[in-house]
């Protein structure tokens, strides 16, 4: 099951948000409720993050191989 976000962000547009979450976390001055969204959100961009990075590794690793499959033959 997939999320909106999931489903609408880029890597860079997720990417730059969780570095606005990271920064508003770290100055502080939030209440508790405020906090705790702003993690949910961060796990949930770095989730985006995470799934885009494996599915560019994945490329990659089947554009390697292909190309050492053309060497080959």
């Amino acid at each position: 099951m997939t999320s909106k976000t999931e489903e609408t962000l880029g890597y860079e547009q997720a990417r730059d948000e969780l570095v606005e979450v990271v920064r508003r976390l770290e100055a502080g001055g939030t209440t508790l409720e405020e906090s705790l969204a702003l993690w949910e959100r961060g796990e949930e961009l770095a989730k985006v993050c995470r799934r885009w990075l494996e599915g560019a590794r994945a490329r990659l690793d089947a554009a390697l191989a292909d190309e050492e499959e053309k060497g080959e033959g």
